[in-house]
C-alpha cells in the first residue's frame, strides 16, 4: 500500500487549465473523491482545491493504476484531454509524495512562499474527507505528521511573519503603482476569507475601503468586523463603481467572470483590477486605460519575495527533508507497539488458561493461584524483554517490515487497517 499524490500548481499549468481543474464546491468535490475511490485501486483520498493548485492525495495499492484512473476521473470532471493532464502532472508516490505534501503545508511550494492560508485550507480538505469518510488511518498519519511538520517550520524561521499571502502580494503591487494611497479608494468584490484578508492589506497600506458581495449581509458583518471604517455598497451597484474607483481586488467563488466587456464602462483614468480568484472573476476585457492583473502577474514581487526568504527557505527544506525521514520511522514505531503489545497479551492468555488448569487438576492449591500467577508473569516479561527491545531497535532499519510482518503471521491479527482512526491532535490549531 502506498502514498499517491498528484499535484497541479502554478508550477506545471497556467491559469487557464487550473481553471479547468478547480472544485468549485463541495458537492463537485465530495463527487469526485467517490468516484476515484470507486476504482478499488485508490483506498483513501483528500482534495485540496485552491487558487494555485489542486492535490489529489491519495493511498492506493497500485501506483501505476491509481495515477491513471485518478487522471482520467479529473479528464471527464475538467473536459482536459487525458494526455496533456498525464503531461503537466507531477506524480510522487511513498518518499516523494511524503516530501511533497509536507512542502506544501510549510508553504514552501507556494506561489508566495511562506503563505500563511495553506497550511489551513489544507486543514480545512483533510476535515472535509473525514467527515466523508474518504480517509481513514493511513492518511491521518500523513496528515498529522505534515501538520507537524509545518508548525516545526513556522517555529523555526521567520517564513510564516509579514505579508506573505496572494492577497497582500496584489495589495503590494497596488501600493507599488499608486505610490500614495492616502484618500485613494480601493474596491473589494467578494466577502469571503481572501476578501477578508484583502482588506486588512488594504487598510495598513491607507486606502479608503469599499466592500460589495452578492451577500449584502455577509458583506456588512465582514466590515463590521474592522475598526477602520470600511463602506459597503449594493451588489447591484458594480457596474458604477468600476467606473469610479481606480483600484479593484476580486475574489469570489463565481464559476464563471463576474466583470465582462458588458459591465466594464470607459473611465478617463488609469484603472488596477487585481482578480486573485480561480476560476477568474475577470474575462479579457480591453479598454483604455485599463489594467488586470491575475495571480500568475503577481510573480515579479513573488520573485522579490522568494530571494529575501531564501536563506530561510534552506532551513525550511531541511527540516522538511529531516521530518520525512522521522515520519517513515514513526510509521514503523508504530507497526512495532501492537506487535509487542499482543506478544505480551497472549503470554498473560497462556498463563491464565495454565493456571486454572492446574488448580483444576490440583496440581496447585487455590490459595498459591495469585503468587503462581506474578511468577509466571515475571518470568514471561524476562523472556520478552530482550525480544521486545530487539523489535523497537529492528524499526529503524530496512528489514522492519519483513520482521514485522512474519510476527504478525505467527502471533497477531491480520491488519490494523480496522483499528480505531489515529487522531490528529494538529488538526485543531490553525
Amino acid at each position: 500500500m502506498s502514498y499517491l499524490i498528484i499535484s497541479f500548481s502554478h508550477k506545471n499549468t497556467d491559469i487557464e487549465m487550473r481553471e479547468k481543474l478547480a472544485f468549485g464546491s463541495d458537492e463537485d468535490k465530495d463527487r469526485f473523491i467517490r468516484s476515484i475511490l470507486s476504482n478499488n485501486v485508490t483506498k483513501e483520498a483528500v482534495l485540496l482545491s485552491t487558487c494555485n493548485r489542486v492535490e489529489i492525495i491519495t493511498r492506493s495499492i497500485n501506483i501505476k493504476s491509481g495515477a491513471k484512473l485518478i487522471l482520467e476521473e479529473l479528464a471527464k470532471y475538467s473536459g482536459v484531454d487525458y494526455a496533456l493532464l498525464y503531461k503537466r502532472a507531477d506524480i510522487y508516490d511513498n518518499d516523494s509524495a511524503v516530501h511533497h505534501i509536507f512542502s506544501v503545508a510549510s508553504a514552501l511550494d507556494s506561489l508566495v512562499i511562506g503563505e500563511t492560508q495553506i497550511v489551513g485550507q489544507l486543514k480545512d480538505a483533510f476535515r472535509f474527507s473525514q467527515s466523508k469518510g474518504h480517509c481513514s488511518q493511513k492518511i491521518t498519519r500523513l496528515m498529522h505528521f505534515a501538520f507537524k511538520c509545518a508548525a516545526t517550520v513556522r517555529n523555526a524561521t521567520s517564513l510564516g511573519t509579514g505579508s506573505v499571502s496572494v492577497a497582500s502580494t496584489a495589495v503590494a503591487k497596488a501600493k507599488d503603482i499608486i505610490k500614495d494611497t492616502c484618500g485613494v479608494k480601493a474596491l473589494v468584490i467578494g466577502a469571503g476569507e481572501m476578501s477578508e484578508l484583502t482588506i486588512k492589506h488594504l487598510l495598513s497600506s491607507g486606502f479608503d475601503v469599499i466592500l460589495t458581495s452578492r451577500d449584502i449581509k455577509k458583506a456588512q458583518n465582514l466590515a463590521n468586523t474592522f475598526e477602520q471604517n470600511v463602506d459597503v455598497a449594493p451588489y447591484e451597484n458594480l457596474t458604477s463603481l468600476l467606473g469610479q474607483i481606480p483600484v479593484m481586488i476580486t475574489a469570489t467563488s463565481a464559476p464563471y467572470p463576474i466583470i465582462t466587456s458588458d459591465n466594464t464602462p470607459d473611465a478617463n483614468f488609469n484603472r488596477y483590477w487585481f482578480d486573485i480568484a480561480v476560476p477568474r472573476d475577470i474575462d479579457d476585457i480591453d479598454k483604455s486605460g485599463l489594467n488586470i492583473y491575475s495571480v500568475d502577474d503577481l510573480q515579479d514581487i513573488v520573485n522579490e519575495n522568494m530571494s529575501l526568504r531564501a536563506e530561510q527557505a534552506k532551513t525550511a527544506y531541511s527540516i522538511v527533508s529531516k521530518m520525512s525521514l522521522e515520519f517513515y520511522d514513526w510509521l514503523k514505531s508504530l507497526d512495532i507497539e501492537p506487535v509487542v503489545k499482543t506478544l505480551y497479551t497472549k503470554a498473560d492468555d497462556v498463563i491464565e488458561k495454565k493456571v486454572q488448569h492446574a488448580i483444576k487438576k490440583g496440581f496447585i492449591k487455590q490459595e498459591d493461584e495469585e503468587n503462581i500467577r506474578k511468577l509466571c508473569q515475571t518470568v514471561i516479561t524476562e523472556y520478552l524483554h530482550a525480544p521486545s527491545k530487539k523489535l523497537k531497535s529492528i524499526s529503524k532499519n530496512m528489514e522492519c517490515d519483513i520482521v514485522v510482518g512474519t510476527i504478525q503471521n505467527m502471533f497477531t491479527s491480520n491488519s490494523d487497517e480496522d483499528s480505531e482512526q489515529y487522531k490528529c491532535e494538529h488538526l485543531s490549531k490553525k
